[in-house]
């Protein structure tokens, strides 16, 4: 498909699914006796479910599109740049911006906040349609004689790409122990630290600061080292975070370790997304995104289980303070070996 007209249906689509959301919720309102209004709690969390499933859907494949089109209206070196600034504007918005409109519009009227996503979404939209040109993917593959054939192409596309190849692994299970230590955070902000609710939410709003400065930070930053070495440092800051969280004094220490996580992080993906858009093909690249991601993401709720089984084993000889600092430890010590990987294969690779 033209992946500017899949961006569009896929924004429009959502926008629909939030109207219908919203519309929802109104009519269950008031939520005190539910039974006797509306929908009630059990029709309402139907529609939230089998919506939020095909929103979550939608959304997979929007980005995924985004991500394989940018190529067509960026110059090759002006990716990492582009992608640095996406970063940061998708961090604005999901880190800092969105959550406090959104509880702003629940205390003003519950439904609002879908309303609002819906007229976003709708805009979104409209503004992805106003993009000039086809982005039509190049050619398939003749040989192809169904998705199956054409996924496995891109598999073996992947397998036989040496730096491609590690870098799906090296995402996956960096993903993996990052998940496993962020949720270990809030446990230990909240009872080790003694802080609250408030004081954990200024430490995500560091993290999201550090990842707006990461995304302004990556075009200047490329031009006094290369894209190797920016990988190289920005892979070798993570492990130290994770002991800065494990034995931080106060929570004024674990939110500088929180913006450097993050700006780090968004540095890392502007180079390696960027690698992988110049190096892919056009005609296979969204599906090779697909793979990519699949491992990227899919290994994160595996480290939030984990990260949980690691307390609870631990708890059995350790009091409970010192269990709730294992997942760090386990994480530093996981990512200080991919760090290595990264220091010396990939570094070398995006040379």
């Amino acid at each position: 498909m033209d992946r500017r007209q899949l961006i569009v249906a896929c924004d429009a689509f959502r926008a629909l699914a939030y109207g219908v959301i919203a519309v929802a919720v109104h009519a269950s309102l008031p939520f005190s006796d539910p039974s006797e209004q509306g929908f009630g709690d059990g029709t309402l969390y139907l529609i939230l479910v089998c919506l939020g499933l095909l929103i979550g859907s939608a959304e997979v494949v929007r980005d995924n599109a985004s991500q394989s089109l940018l190529p067509a209206i960026v110059s090759p070196n002006e990716l990492e740049r582009a992608n640095g600034i996406l970063g940061s504007i998708e961090t604005v918005g999901n880190e800092m911006a969105g959550p406090a409109f959104g509880a702003f519009l629940i205390a003003v009227f519950l439904p609002a906040p879908f309303f609002a996503i819906a007229l976003a979404l709708s805009c979104a939209a409209m503004l992805a349609a106003s993009l000039p040109g086809s982005f039509t993917p190049a050619s398939r593959n003749a040989s192809s004689t169904g998705w199956r054939s054409e996924l496995m192409e891109c598999v073996r596309f992947v397998w036989a790409h040496p730096m491609l190849r590690l870098l799906v692994f090296v995402t996956g299970i960096w993903n993996f122990f990052a998940e496993m230590a962020l949720i270990a955070l809030v446990l230990h902000v909240q009872e080790n630290l003694a802080s609250g609710a408030t004081t954990y939410g200024l430490i995500l709003a560091f993290g999201a600061v550090g990842g707006v400065c990461g995304g302004v930070l990556v075009a200047p930053l490329l031009k006094v080292m290369s894209k190797g070495d920016a990988a190289r440092w920005m892979g070798a800051t993570t492990a130290p975070v994770f002991l800065v969280f494990a034995f931080a004094s106060g929570p004024v220490t674990v939110a500088a370790a929180m913006f450097v996580f993050s700006l780090s992080g968004v540095i890392w993906d502007a180079v390696s997304v960027s690698y992988r858009q110049r190096v892919v093909p056009d005609e296979i690249r969204g599906r090779v995104n697909s793979i990519y991601r699949l491992f990227a993401w899919g290994t994160m709720p595996l480290g939030l289980i984990a990260s949980g089984a690691l307390v609870n084993f631990a708890e059995v000889s350790l009091d409970r303070s010192a269990a709730l600092i294992v997942p760090f430890l386990v994480a530093s010590f996981g990512i200080l070996i991919l760090s290595v990987v990264i220091w010396r294969q990939i570094g070398r690779g995006f040379q």
